[in-house]
């Protein structure tokens, strides 16, 4: 069975609430998914992940500067994933996520190609353009 790591950090729960619905819609299609804030975060969990999904809250003003929170870029920066995973980016925001996922990627050190989808949910719900887009991930 194949398996999909989800780690997340939320400042007021809706990214844990979006976190949470990706891993129900993956554990859907048969895919075992573990949905684990970075601060549970164990490095024999990674082992054995085929998808890992990096998610966290918009941190910034309005419009500009958004950027993943310190402790966020802390935990990215120590991971080392190999090529054999397939990586995505997911954020919740208020307005707009802007420069968020650039700001993500530069912290993130992964290979060339295996970064292959980035989502965003305002209000932490899973909807269908989400769903769509995680079956083409997981092809």
């Amino acid at each position: 069975m194949k398996q999909a790591l989800i780690i997340f950090q939320s400042r007021n729960g809706r990214t844990k609430k979006y976190a949470e619905k990706i891993g129900c819609y993956f554990n859907s299609l048969n895919i075992e998914a573990t949905v684990i804030p970075i601060e549970n975060f164990r490095k024999d969990l990674l082992i054995s992940a085929d998808y890992v999904l990096l998610g966290c809250w918009t941190n910034g003003t309005f419009l500009l500067n958004q950027k993943p929170q310190k402790t966020w870029i802390n935990f990215v920066k120590s991971m080392q994933l190999d090529k054999n995973k397939k990586v995505a980016l997911f954020t919740t925001y208020t307005i707009l996520t802007g420069s968020m996922f650039k700001n993500m990627k530069k912290h993130l050190y992964h290979e060339p190609g295996s970064l292959v989808m980035e989502l965003k949910s305002k209000d932490g719900k899973l909807s269908e353009i989400d769903k769509q887009r995680l079956l083409e991930f997981l092809n």
